[in-house]
């Protein structure tokens, strides 16, 4: 991708709605998580959760994997290497934007 030009165009459309952007940034500093500590630490309930993980799971940007925990059924979730890579290049975008990049001189 080009590095000229407003770095609003480095900007992910997916990552620009707040949810996702706090979900994968909850999940960047971790191998996976509960769904449940997701949940909690982004505060939103279980649907809003399982909503926007789906349009990140389509895009490739997190894996989904269920199993037990005992006889209780779990769900974790994962930021996948271009989940990751998408995110850190959204982050950096902003921070251009932030720091008056693109700005006439």
């Amino acid at each position: 991708m080009t590095t000229t030009g407003h770095p609003r165009h480095r900007l992910d459309d997916l990552l620009t709605h707040a949810v996702r952007l706090s979900i994968a940034a909850a999940l960047a500093d971790v191998d996976r998580a509960e769904f449940a500590l997701v949940r909690d630490s982004v505060e939103i309930s279980d649907s809003v959760l399982s909503k926007q993980v789906a349009a990140l799971e389509a895009a490739g940007y997190v894996e989904v994997e269920k199993g037990r925990v005992g006889r209780r059924p779990r769900t974790w979730l994962r930021l996948t290497d271009a989940g990751r890579a998408t995110l850190d290049q959204h982050v950096a975008a902003l921070q251009d934007i932030a720091r008056g990049a693109g700005r006439p001189s």
